[in-house]
């Protein structure tokens, strides 16, 4: 049975807690947490890319040269993309790169992303993570005390507007709810913070 360290807001550990085996403990899947982070790096691009092709650049179609008798080799009009500032061949349009995965890959991919997470010791838990003020040095101050000198991801049951706003401006640390996490999210964010709260609805959402 997988478990994590429960830490208090002054970044005290008071105990540990077991994680559901079913979401924390399965052998991560390689291949599913590839597709899943190829598939979240598809859906982000803009696709907004775009050159001129031969037909669509501005240069007249004029032959330069006539075709024999000058030493030089044919050319047909300067508009060629073998020409500098001349039409680029198969050229970039714009298009959709999104495409989607399904349901069953998706919860495995999570679920392979928190089980690595687990195993790696990286997700700290906390009884009760909320701020009494938006305080961005009170926030660091805290990540200070749990041991989180890079990156993290700080996970609450739902959005907490405090916690949210005193974590914003530090450098590497991210907030989510438990509700719409993702594998790339997990696998890029570093230490995992999460509520207890937060735990229990990750829980009970993703064992279905």
């Amino acid at each position: 049975m997988p478990k994590a360290n429960v830490f208090n807001m002054a970044g005290e550990k008071i105990g540990e807690i077991e994680l559901s085996e079913a979401i924390f403990g399965i052998e991560p899947n390689k291949s599913v947490l590839h597709d899943s982070v190829k598939n979240h790096l598809a859906n982000c691009r803009q696709g907004t890319q775009s050159a001129l092709t031969k037909g669509e650049v501005s240069y007249t179609t004029r032959k330069p040269w006539r075709q024999k008798d000058t030493g030089r080799a044919r050319a047909g009009y300067a508009g060629s993309p073998v020409w500098t500032h001349g039409g680029v061949a198969f050229a970039p349009k714009p298009r959709d790169y999104s495409y989607r995965l399904n349901k069953k890959v998706k919860r495995l991919a999570l679920k392979s992303a928190l089980s690595a997470k687990a195993a790696e010791g990286e997700i700290l838990v906390i009884d009760g993570l909320k701020m009494d003020e938006i305080k961005t040095k009170t926030f660091q101050t805290f990540l200070n005390k749990l041991g989180v000198g890079g990156k993290a991801l700080v996970v609450t049951e739902t959005v907490d507007e405090k916690v949210v706003k005193s974590a914003r401006n530090i450098e590497g640390v991210s907030t989510t709810i438990a509700t719409i996490l993702s594998p790339y999210m997990i696998l890029t964010g570093g230490k995992m913070i999460v509520d207890k709260a937060a735990l229990s609805k990750i829980e009970e959402v993703f064992s279905r």
